[in-house]
Parts: structure tokens; sequence; C-alpha cells
């Protein structure tokens, strides 16, 4: 251990490290060389642009025990190295985390990114929703993008919107971002959204039991749902043409139950959306739709 010296030597160390011990990746980083960095940079409280003439730079004694220790937790936890951290990225911006919200990771973030762009027009946004928020980070990154369009979070969970809140301040968004502790739609006040937009728990019984173990550091109720994962998607489907505007549009993350959804509803026309950076599992539909084959669900 004494040999290693550097940022660069640290780093390497570390994805070594993570590669022999076979961990999973996929809360923000998708390879062991690019968690690494982003531990080592966060264990000496530097930016993840951090200039490449800094990473000869040699630690302290009590820098590397600081990396040593978080590379520890990291492999023998296999807890996710944001709630190591207490932070995560998402749409370029960084959000409060804990155990008590799912880590930040959805592919509507490139949506956001866009300002929905071509499937919504951003200028007719009147108010979105952000239905089972978590952190808030879908919601919050709307009103950033979005600086005159008011933003509603709901989440069941108390403890969750706790840490959505403190985002909310974070991002100092307090007067376009409202809060509201609600089972779905049941605690929304009586208003109409031209967007909505929803991650909410989609995982069945049987895919939970072959998730990686740094997933079950994540609040079960945040994943997991009855009725092979699709319990609340449908209750959504259902509920969501009587919360839309006129030419609203609902945009939900089904994940890996998308194929489950399209077999049991072939005729309901989901549009499924791409990414350029990838992910999967996303649709739109629009209130007209919606309110024409929510009987079925």
């Amino acid at each position: 251990m004494q040999s290693l010296r550097s940022i660069t030597d640290f780093i390497r160390w570390t994805a070594s490290r993570f590669s022999e011990r076979g961990l999973f990746f996929g809360h923000g980083t998708d390879n062991a060389l690019d968690e690494a960095a982003a531990l080592v940079l966060h264990a000496l409280h530097l930016p993840p642009d951090l200039p490449q003439f800094w990473f000869s730079s040699r630690l302290t004694e009590e820098e590397r025990e600081r990396v040593i220790d978080l590379v520890t937790r990291r492999i023998e936890q296999r807890m996710p190295l944001p709630y190591l951290t207490g932070e995560a990225w998402f749409a370029g911006l960084c959000f409060r985390v804990n155990e008590q919200v799912l880590i930040p990771r959805s592919p509507i973030a490139e949506l956001i990114e866009n300002e929905f762009v071509p499937w919504v027009e951003p200028s007719q946004l009147q108010r979105v929703l952000d239905l089972c928020c978590g952190s808030g980070c879908i919601g919050i990154a709307t009103a950033a993008y979005l600086p005159d369009c008011p933003v509603d979070l709901a989440d069941i969970s108390p403890a969750a919107l706790t840490v959505a809140s403190e985002n909310v301040a974070l991002h100092g968004l307090d007067q376009q971002v409202n809060l509201y502790e609600s089972d779905l739609f049941d605690g929304l006040p009586g208003v109409k959204y031209d967007l909505i937009l929803s991650n909410p728990p989609y995982v069945g019984a049987v895919e939970m039991t072959e998730l990686p173990p740094e997933y079950l550091h994540e609040p079960n109720m945040a994943l997991e749902a009855n009725d092979q994962g699709l319990e609340v998607v449908k209750r959504i489907l259902n509920q969501a043409p009587d919360y839309l505007a006129p030419g609203g549009v609902l945009v939900m993350e089904v994940g890996n139950s998308a194929d489950l959804l399209m077999e049991l509803y072939p005729e309901v026309p989901f549009v499924w959306l791409d990414f350029a950076r990838g992910g999967e599992g996303v649709f739109l539909i629009s209130a007209t739709d919606l309110s024409r084959y929510a009987g079925q669900f």
C-alpha cells in the first residue's frame, strides 16, 4: 500500500480491487475505472472534472485513509457508491441521496435536458407532476430546465419527501416546486397537469431475487410491486386521465416490465422512447389515448 502515492495510483488500485471482487456497477457508473475515479475524487473533495495535471498529486496519510475506508465499505458491504458519498448526479445536477430513496439513474434525464422536445412544446407546459418522486430528481431537474413551470412532487414515503425537500432547497426551487405526501394521486390538489412524469415501483418478485446485492440497499417499496411488477403501473394508467389536462402527456419508466405491459395491452398505443445515451423501458402516451383505454387497466 505504501507504494500508492498519487491520485492516479489510487484510482488504478481501486479499479483493480473492484474488478477483482466482481462488484456491480449501475448506480451512476457502468465500469470499475469510472467508479474508482468517482470514489477517489469524492474522498479527496475534488470535482469530477479535475484537470489532468492534478492526477499526479500525492495523497496525505489522512486522505489515503479516507479512500481506503470508502473502498473497503464499497467492497465489503456492496453498498452503491452514491450512498457512500451521499450524492448522485442526474441531468447535470447534483442531488443528495440516502437509503430512503432510489439512486437517480432514469433515462428520463435525457428528455429533461432536451426540455421534452419533440414530444412536448415546453412553452405550453403550465404544470408538471413528478409522481413517485423519491429524491425528487426528475421533478427538480424539470423545474431547473423549465424555470417558468410550476412542478409538484408526490410520494407516499415521508422519508423520501424529506430528501426531496432537501434537494428542492439545495437548488433554490422552493418557490417553484411543491411537495405532497400522497398515495399516487390521492393526496394531490385538484389540478390538472400538462405533463406527468413517473418512475414508479415496477420490479416483480422473481426479478427482485435476481438483482445484484447493490440494489438491496435501495428501499424495497420504491422497487418492488405486486402483479409481476405492474400493480402500481396499472393504477397510474387507470387514474392518470383524471389528472391530465386536455392535450396532456404521461411519461413513465417501467424498465424490464415493458415486454409484459405490451403483452397485456397490445392495442394500447404506447410510444417507446429511444435514448442517445442508452436506457429503455420508458413510454409516452397522450391523455386522449389514456382516456380511450383506461378501462382496460
